[in-house]
């Protein structure tokens, strides 16, 4: 804990910058600087630490967790292309992530998968996805092994392994009081920099990934989180200490808007929370 709280003093005394200077030193960065490229680094390395302490029951060492954090930030800022309209930090909050559940999958204590198979469960993930806005249902699993071009058997292995895939899940547990800010991007960490997330574009990513799951899926996400209006919830069922037009809905008062058992929802909304926490950002991270 010590060494943890030496490099929390350390990594403070590192300004702040503004979103004018992100875009000089990114240009810089493309130009081959690697001042600007540290500087970028260091300013932001207080927002790891900020990510990395979420995932401290993922059976990693806050230590480890944010050196891991720290290799996303660099990757981050290696691509990081401020004409595209997003601030730095939300667009590193992606590569940050990536590193860390990467890390969990390899090392964590729950379920180790390789890496190859975390990806091909991602790959099965946006098949299944893809397939159910085409056929406007669940996809077989022998529709998905042609979409995929693998065997029944190489399907039904990978759609075993999802299932019990929790070092992924774990981190992203779907607990009644989480949110989906917290979940996708750190909206609720209490972080010394927490102004630094620019919630405009935060929200505008939420919106763009949840437009690339299936109408049904997205709709419970939305309700569940109170991104939704909910003028469409019975009377009964509404709570009279709330009055917004948006809130966030029980999983029971969802089922009734959408004609659907409670475990229905549960069901749907923690497939697509999965989806979600596998996704990369819409814009190019490559």
């Amino acid at each position: 804990h010590r060494s943890i709280q030496k490099y929390l003093s350390e990594i403070k005394q590192f300004p702040l910058i503004d979103t004018a200077e992100e875009s000089h030193l990114a240009e810089r960065i493309r130009m081959g600087d690697p001042r600007a490229l540290e500087k970028l680094v260091c300013a932001n390395l207080r927002f790891v630490v900020s990510v990395a302490k979420q995932y401290q029951h993922s059976g990693l060492a806050l230590a480890d967790l944010i050196s891991e954090g720290n290799i996303g930030l660099v990757k981050a800022a290696h691509r990081f292309d401020d004409t595209k309209g997003f601030k730095f930090i939300s667009y590193a909050v992606w590569w940050i992530r990536k590193m860390i559940l990467q890390a969990i999958a390899e090392q964590g204590r729950l379920v180790r998968l390789p890496i190859s198979k975390v990806q091909e469960i991602t790959l099965l993930l946006e098949a299944i996805n893809r397939l159910e806005q085409q056929l406007e249902r669940e996809p077989t699993v022998e529709e998905l092994a042609d979409h995929m071009d693998k065997t029944v058997a190489q399907v039904k292995a990978l759609l075993r392994l999802q299932g019990r895939h929790t070092s992924l899940q774990a981190p992203l547990k779907t607990d009644e009081d989480n949110t989906l800010l917290e979940l996708l991007a750190d909206a609720e960490v209490s972080a010394p920099d927490e102004g630094l997330v620019n919630e405009c574009s935060r929200r505008q990513e939420i919106d763009r990934m949840l437009a690339r799951l299936p109408k049904r899926e997205a709709r419970i996400v939305r309700l569940y989180f109170g991104l939704s209006p909910v003028d469409d919830v019975p009377i009964a069922q509404q709570p009279t200490t709330s009055p917004a037009p948006q809130r966030e809905l029980q999983l029971d008062q969802i089922g009734k808007v959408l004609g659907l058992s409670k475990e229905r929802v549960r069901t749907l909304r923690n497939r697509a929370l999965l989806k979600l926490s596998l996704m990369q950002p819409t814009e190019n991270s490559q």
